[in-house]
């Protein structure tokens, strides 16, 4: 009986080890959380101070975002289904709203590929590779999804979130108002 539980042990031990991976794959799937499109809106009068937004984009070029005007902040990875979706929404509201800032915060994504993706969509606007500037947000309004979108206000204060995918419709009437202030 002892030899044959020591013949065992390699399998238990092999059976172990992959059970254990397994369950740290699905832990990571679940912290992917897709959002719903919800809007967060703050009133002018309990708005934070947004983070400063500077560092290196996906182009290789050091960007600095000045508040003085409405921005939007786009946080998404090329691996995400309903970014990729809403890009062309984005780009489309970045023609029509050319005196609004929009930016990009790449997160848990791989540059190259955020890049070939933001080549082949022709993404203009900057995208910021360091999504340690999501940290910024967390006292306000944090990006709780993928994707996520902040909109600051003239003021360079956090105004607006949107959790999931935005839509043109949601997004231009947030902007509207943020530029009616």
């Amino acid at each position: 009986m002892r030899k044959r539980l020591s013949s065992l042990a390699p399998i238990l031990i092999i059976a172990l080890t992959v059970t254990a991976c397994g369950g740290g794959s699905s832990i990571a799937e679940e912290s992917f959380i897709e959002g719903s499109g919800a809007v967060t809106n703050i009133n002018l009068e309990d708005r934070k101070a947004a983070p400063a937004l500077s560092g290196m984009t996906l182009t290789g070029k050091t960007f600095i975002f000045n508040p003085g005007q409405v921005a939007v902040v786009n946080v998404w990875a090329s691996w995400c289904s309903p970014c990729r979706a809403e890009i062309p929404t984005l780009i489309e509201l970045s023609k029509q709203y050319p005196n609004v800032q929009f930016m990009g915060i790449l997160t848990r994504d791989n540059p190259v590929n955020a890049e070939a993706l933001a080549r082949r969509l022709n993404i203009q606007y900057p995208t910021f590779i360091d999504d340690e500037l999501l940290l910024g947000f967390k006292s306000t309004l944090p990006a709780n999804a993928i994707p996520s979108t902040v909109l600051i206000d003239k003021n360079g204060n956090v105004a607006a979130r949107i959790s999931g995918e935005v839509t043109l419709t949601s997004l231009s009437k947030i902007i509207r108002k943020l530029e009616a202030e």
